[in-house]
């Protein structure tokens, strides 16, 4: 479920618009759209909790870009709402209702800043990441505090907007949200380390929240079906404005960048501004204004399409505008693994205990995973055979095109994604030896050797399972050691396919130790 989920969010590009017409066609011929509200409430709680839950908030204590920061933020809450503010004046300026609403649906885009895409952007764009998280923090908190009052002062002649009642359905999706994500975060890293929830826990999160989005664009849709199918140039009247607002941002601020700001915090600007919190305003939109909220999150949903079509092609012109990145080592340095035995050519296949020889143990730095090194120093001992450790880290490229509904490592060549992955790469390699080195100094204390050994590390990135197989069979080993935490741990909701999906595909035999 989780790779299905995985791809949709990196190709969210391609998602919601289909996801949008299949609400167009069931909702204007198929089925009666109006049951589809009561969904409205958890599906909005589905987009917007798993988002809270990786948040980094102690990188707003880090750092000294206090004008970026402030720079950024006077763009977000000044220029920006002026901006949309005045677009909606022109080109929503007829008489029907819908147009007021739409106009209301642009302010809140304009009013709610920095999504979670923020960072895969810049990122990606090798942009200041650090500087881009607090954007994103800081603009979560200004906006929604602020979003009422703005809504208020500028929209309340166009719409009823009661700001009580709008600040309580942003304390319902925004800070409840928030208050549980960090704590669910907490509870991870204090169970299972940092490094388990970097590359184990965290990645799993945002594919949910994509579906939470694709859903919502269904269901705003659906509900606006018939209306739609009886003024199909309504869509156009939507992308217009919308196209005119992100070109302006995208002008505008790469002139702010090129004069004030060196190129890796005038990226995170551009990104920390452009990239505006749909989710959000979905949420606000469709449950702070009753039943014109649908209207309004029609122009909203739109706007996922064009805003991360634009941030892939800015992408491509970020070198022309800001110059190129600094250099960095060559990235063929960035294969740190050791030279592997090749399989045995004898023709056996067969494989009996007497030959157990050579054991990959995988490990992600877990509290299971250092139980299960328990079986692999115990059996490495007995037949004497040596133990490669294996850690297999997610790919940079796929968490950025997770996080960013695009799927970025398609315009990105092989030596390239060698980069990217580079220091996380070194950072696994420093904490798997680390914890070799504790777990030898144990081992030695009831066995005359330890086969653990700082030399016989291999960190791949990419799919778990498909990186452990493939090292078990290319790497002529004769036994795989894994660790699972069965069916009473939180991880198996999310990652327990791992040891599952190594048993089923690989050729070589595993053994799985699961703590009792």
């Amino acid at each position: 479920m989780i790779k299905i989920l995985t791809k949709l969010q990196q190709n969210l590009v391609y998602a919601i618009p289909v996801s949008m017409l299949i609400g167009l066609i069931g909702g204007g011929f198929l089925f009666d759209a109006k049951p589809l509200k009561q969904f409205i409430i958890p599906i909005t709680f589905l987009m917007i909790y798993p988002m809270m839950t990786t948040l980094n908030v102690k990188t707003i204590f880090k750092g000294r870009d206090t004008k970026l920061q402030v720079t950024t933020q006077l763009i977000n809450f000044i220029l920006i709402p002026i901006i949309v503010f005045a677009l909606g004046k022109i080109f929503f300026s007829g008489l029907d209702p819908k147009y007021g609403l739409w106009a209301v649906a642009l302010f809140l885009i304009g009013v709610l800043p920095a999504s979670g895409m923020t960072i895969s952007w810049t990122g990606f764009a090798k942009g200041n990441k650090e500087a881009a998280t607090k954007m994103l923090i800081f603009g979560l908190i200004i906006g929604s505090m602020a979003a009422p009052v703005y809504t208020k002062v500028f929209m309340g002649a166009t719409v009823d907007v009661d700001m009580v009642h709008m600040f309580q359905q942003i304390c319902i999706f925004v800070f409840i949200p928030l208050i549980a994500g960090l704590t669910t975060q907490t509870y991870l890293r204090k169970k299972h380390g940092q490094q388990a929830w970097m590359n184990v826990y965290k990645p799993k999160f945002p594919p949910f929240s994509a579906l939470g989005v694709i859903m919502i664009a269904f269901v705003a849709m659906s509900l606006k079906a018939k209306n739609i199918i009886a003024n199909p140039a309504d869509l156009v009247t939507i992308l217009i404005p919308l196209t005119v607002f992100y070109l302006i941002s995208y002008l505008v601020l790469s002139f702010i960048g090129k004069i004030m700001f060196k190129r890796e915090d005038a990226i995170a600007m551009v990104y920390g501004v452009v990239m505006r919190d749909l989710s959000i305003a979905l949420a606000i939109a469709m449950t702070a204004f009753g039943k014109e909220g649908s209207t309004i999150a029609l122009l909203i949903a739109m706007a996922y399409v064009i805003q991360i079509q634009s941030a892939a092609w800015y992408v491509k012109l970020t070198n022309k505008i800001f110059g190129p990145p600094a250099k960095t080592i060559d990235s063929s340095q960035a294969d740190i693994s050791p030279v592997h035995v090749q399989p045995d050519e004898s023709g056996k296949e067969t494989l009996v205990v007497e030959e157990i020889k050579k054991i990959l143990f995988a490990s992600d730095i877990s509290s299971t995973a250092k139980f299960a090194s328990r079986y692999a120093c115990g059996i490495g001992n007995k037949y004497d055979a040596q133990v490669w450790v294996i850690h297999v880290i997610p790919d940079v490229l796929d968490t950025y095109s997770s996080e960013a509904g695009y799927d970025i490592s398609a315009h990105v060549d092989a030596n390239q994604k060698n980069e990217f992955n580079k220091e996380a790469i070194e950072t696994a390699q420093h904490l798997v030896q680390k914890r070799i080195r504790e777990e030898s100094k144990k081992v030695l204390e009831h066995f005359p050797h330890c086969p653990l050994s700082e030399e016989r590390v291999i960190i791949k990135a990419g799919d778990p399972v498909e990186k452990i197989v493939t090292e078990a069979e290319t790497g002529g080993f004769d036994l795989v050691i894994m660790g699972t935490h069965g069916h009473r741990d939180i991880k198996d909701l999310f990652v327990g396919s791992t040891a599952s999906g190594v048993i089923q595909t690989s050729k070589v035999p595993v053994l799985v130790a699961r703590p009792s």
